[in-house]
């Protein structure tokens, strides 16, 4: 088969995977010293670093053949599709050579499980040796580790790789054990805590010896896909806590299910609404930066599933009315951070603003908040909210600012 239409069905197999993020990558060399490539350039947006910088990325998988029959995925061992296996040496040519006309930043590889994890795993390690080594490419590489393989080589990988990752697939052990019985949910959270050991101990050696070697700088992450199973945004939440506690995830992926081809009956007919995706999105968010937790983003006396109309923390505002109207002028940064529509990057602005002035209403518009959002949980020297409605008349006053904002 030609390299082009391996690439068409390769890079189509590939797209299920939402985990291609890289976020936290820095160059691996200089091109003073020879090197090709860097992630700091601008290119096809594919995905976002934290600056808001585009990177684009070659995502394709080594292979979508694969010897595991797990029942949601579509290039699982019994599906009827067309496959196609790439060599090493393709994946470098394509790589380099969609980096020299400017196409791509970084690759994204992945496979399937071909003969055994062990081989599959030898094969992506040595697509990034020869990029780093014969190629001298200093791109971006993230690396799917298969949690199966041994451990010196996905410690071969992290050499390399500027991020790996192992998708814990399912937000329960229930869950993998009857949709993907040839995995185990002990070898994942193992592989993942052998990954965030190695990925420790390179930083402290790098902070005292100038020039050790870098292991996944740009951290691990990991994905659970929705709707395949039963699991709540709760359960799916919790799990998510668990990955970033004990496990240091950069980032936790959400992956709508998307139904496949001859498809078992134990799988839904339907995917779940895109909307429930972006709302963990937003759901995660508020975990990692806004001081939430799961008990309030859903808490075990009400639904186990976040509401669809409304984002999770005017939903929480909501349900806490007491807590507000807040004080702009004299609140403390975490009550701040709970106001509707109130960012992080805002709230530290009106924090350093405050510390010179009176804050009026005309302030936190030239900050760009959002008042529409944000003008019933706050008052300010020339504001405060009218007398309060019932929840339900503000929910309707709220939902349409909502549907389609990504969330503050």
């Amino acid at each position: 088969m030609e390299t082009l239409a391996k690439l068409a069905i390769l890079a189509d197999a590939a797209k299920y995977d939402a985990s291609c993020a890289s976020s936290g990558a820095e160059s691996r060399n200089s091109l003073k010293n020879g090197g090709i490539g860097s992630t700091e350039g601008m290119g096809i947006c594919h995905a976002y670093a934290p600056d808001g910088r585009c990177i684009s990325l070659l995502k394709i998988l080594l292979t979508n053949f694969c010897t595991y029959d797990c029942v949601y995925c579509v290039n699982r061992r019994s599906s009827n599709v067309q496959r196609a296996r790439f060599t090493v040496d393709e994946v470098v040519g394509l790589t380099m050579n969609f980096y020299k006309r400017n196409y791509i930043e970084g690759l994204f590889l992945s496979s399937g499980i071909i003969r055994s994890a062990d081989y599959t795993m030898e094969q992506l390690v040595e697509v990034a040796r020869k990029l780093r080594v014969e190629q001298k490419f200093g791109g971006y590489i993230h690396l799917k580790t298969i949690p199966d393989a041994a451990p010196e080589l996905l410690a071969a990988a992290g050499r390399w790789a500027d991020r790996l990752s192992i998708n814990i697939e399912l937000p329960t052990e229930e869950g993998l054990a009857r949709l993907a019985p040839e995995k185990n949910l002990r070898d994942i959270r193992g592989a993942m805590g052998n990954l965030r050991l190695n990925i420790e101990n390179a930083k402290e050696e790098r902070s005292t010896a100038k020039g050790a070697p870098r292991f996944a700088p740009a951290g691990q992450s990991t994905q659970m896909i929705v709707g395949a199973d039963a699991s709540s945004d709760r359960k799916i939440l919790q799990t998510s806590t668990n990955l970033y506690g004990n496990y240091k995830m950069r980032r936790v992926y959400y992956s709508a299910f998307s139904p496949i081809p001859d498809a078992a009956k134990s799988l839904p007919l339907m995917a779940p609404p895109l909307i429930r995706e972006h709302r963990l999105y937003q759901a995660d968010w508020l975990l990692r930066f806004y001081g939430f937790t799961v008990e309030d983003i859903a808490p075990v006396d009400g639904q186990e599933n976040l509401a669809l109309d409304i984002d999770p923390k005017a939903a929480w505002a909501l349900r806490n009315r007491e807590v507000f109207p807040v004080d702009v002028q004299r609140a403390p940064r975490e009550t701040l951070l709970k106001v509707p529509g109130l960012g992080v990057k805002t709230v530290d602005r009106i924090l350093a603003l405050r510390r010179h002035k009176t804050l009026r209403y005309e302030d936190l518009v030239r900050l760009k908040a959002p008042m529409k959002k944000a003008a019933p949980f706050v008052t300010l020297a020339d504001h405060k909210p009218r007398a309060q409605p019932e929840s339900s008349a503000l929910r309707r006053e709220l939902v349409p600012t909502q549907q389609g904002e990504l969330f503050a």
